[in-house]
Formats: structure tokens, sequence, C-alpha cells
């Protein structure tokens, strides 16, 4: 390890995460949501421990292999890793696609989890044109040859729950009524016809106490979160990453969104519990936990991204309240 840092509510590590993962305790991990290096689609650094430097598809799988091991160690039974991933384009004028999350699947079932879902996260087409230059998605294609013309590729997050019986349930006593909503807008035509403004929907069942079967408010979220295609999520809820960026980088991804790793944290997760991140990149899959009452534990080899991580996680335990205190401000 570089660099580490502790708190009493989270640990980062600057450092190789299968050099650190084989120091956690057994079944220790209460829930793990991160996104792999996509088997060389981007080269995060000239580091051989870099998981993204491979030759070959083979050769990542074969390194990521031992990763997916060690989360099956530390994984308590019956709980949740959600893994972010995409498939890959191999060839971007003929649009060839690897099935990336296959590889994932197979790997993750070898080690005794069960895929239990994969929810699609929607992403406009005309910003994916713009950062990844795709040939596939060009108005000229359309007008030339559509046959060389397909959707944007979306992203997906695949859901595994390790094998063993699951000894502390996740409740939700009333409902999800904690926060009103993680994404653009919680309601959908249907609702606004059925309940009207969301504002004055919201307002009156916040507070709600009582049958969770009678919390209306709950169950308009849980609709939102049950749905198989997360369609509201804020492509720009990142956190800072700009300035982590340094000369060896092939190119920068977008840091996965906010919105998506506080669902899954709020579904997944009681408040006290432990998430677990290998590839911390900027600190999102630490920041967004740490902000909800949970524990956190971060690793990321890349020095540029640990320290925008470190500076991320200054005054995480405020977010929400700022947000509230913006809120009646405003009001």
């Amino acid at each position: 390890m570089k660099n580490q840092i502790h708190t009493e509510n989270y640990s980062l590590y600057n450092g190789d995460c299968m050099e650190l993962l084989p120091t956690l305790p057994e079944n220790s991990v209460d829930f793990s949501v991160y996104s792999p290096p996509f088997a060389g689609l981007y080269i995060y650094s000239s580091d051989k421990r870099d998981m993204s430097n491979n030759e070959s598809h083979e050769d990542f799988l074969k390194h990521y292999e031992f990763l997916i091991a060690e989360m099956a160690r530390v994984t308590k039974p019956g709980r949740i890793n959600a893994v972010h991933c995409q498939d890959i384009i191999t060839n971007t004028t003929k649009h060839n696609l690897w099935d990336f999350p296959h590889e994932i699947i197979r790997l993750y079932q070898k080690y005794g989890f069960t895929l239990n879902n994969r929810i699609t996260i929607w992403k406009e087409p005309l910003e994916v044109r713009m950062r990844t230059m795709v040939q596939s998605l060009t108005h000229k294609n359309i007008v030339e040859d559509a046959t060389r013309c397909f959707p944007a590729l979306p992203d997906y997050i695949l859901l595994f729950r390790k094998g063993g019986e699951n000894k502390v349930p996740v409740r939700h006593e009333n409902g999800l009524t904690e926060y009103p909503y993680f994404g653009e807008y919680p309601f959908l035509p249907m609702h606004e016809k059925q309940y009207g403004k969301w504002k004055h929907f919201y307002e009156k069942w916040k507070n709600f106490k009582g049958d969770p079967k009678e919390n209306k408010l709950a169950h308009i979220i849980w609709q939102r979160y049950a749905s198989s295609v997360w369609d509201d999520i804020r492509g720009n809820n990142v956190l800072d990453f700009k300035d982590s960026k340094e000369d060896d980088d092939e190119k920068h991804v977008h840091p996965l969104q906010l919105d998506i790793i506080d669902r899954l944290v709020y579904l997944y997760t009681n408040k006290g519990e432990v998430v677990l991140t290998p590839f911390m990149g900027v600190g999102s899959e630490v920041y967004s936990p740490v902000s909800m009452e949970r524990k956190a534990i971060g690793i990321e080899l890349k020095d540029s991204y640990f320290k925008q991580a470190e500076l991320n996680m200054q005054g995480v335990e405020n977010r929400f309240n700022v947000t509230k205190q913006l809120s009646l401000f405003n009001k």
C-alpha cells in the first residue's frame, strides 16, 4: 500500500486490490458495488498491476477471476455484489461487440453466486456519440447506409447474490421513504394523473408511519426502482474527476453516477453496514454509502484517482444535510 486513510466511517487504500483483499476477514462485507476495468477498452495507467493493462480479453479474464474469488470469500452469505458493466465494441467502424456481461456472469457463477437480475441504464444517444465517437451512431450513416447504424449501448448493473442464508435482513420498515428519490424525476405520467403534483404528494406522505402497505409514496418509489430499465439516471450527477487525469491515460471515463450507487446502497444495506469497492476511482462508491450512514472500504491503484477521492471525501457527512438546508432556504 502506497498510502491509506482511516476514519471512523471509511478506509481508503492506495494500492493493488489483489494485495489488500486477501487481508480482509472472510464473510466481512455486507455489500459491494464497482465498475471493473472494461477489459482493455480504457487503459487507466501504464502500471503492470493495472487490470486494464492486458493484451487480450482472455488475459483480462484470467486476471479478473482472481478478484472474483476474493469477492466470494469476503462477501457475507446471502448478500449482494452489484457490478457495473457494458458490452464492449471491439471495432468502432464495424460495430463488432464482445459480450462482456456474459463473461462476468460466468465467472461469478463459478464462485457460488447466482445472477438475480440485470438492470439496464439508459443513455442519451447523442451524448454517447460525442463521448465515444462510435461510427454506428452518426446520422450520416443513416443517410448513406442504415445497415451500419445501431442503437447506443446501455450500461448494465448485474446483481449477484452469494449463496447461503442472509442472517441480517435489510429492512425498510416503512417502505422506501427515507429519501424522496435518486434520479431525474420519480413520477410517471400515470402517477401525476392519479395523484397530482409530485411536490404535494411527497409532502403528504414523506413522514408516514404505519402499515407500509398503505404508504403510497413507498410504492411509487419502489415501482421506479423495480423497473428493469432505469431511464431517470442523471448523467452528470458525478463526483469531481477532471483534475485526476494523467498523461498516460488513454481515455478518462465518466465516473459512475451517484444516482445509481445511492439507489443500490439504499436498497441493499442497513445503516452501519460495510460497503466495499475494489476499484474506487475518484471515490464515488465510498462517498455514497458514507453519506448515507454506512461504512465503506475503497481501494484504488492509481495515485491521482486516490488523491481525488481523498478530496471528494472531505465533508461527505454533510452531503444530505446541505441538500436539506438549501431546500429549506429556497422554500
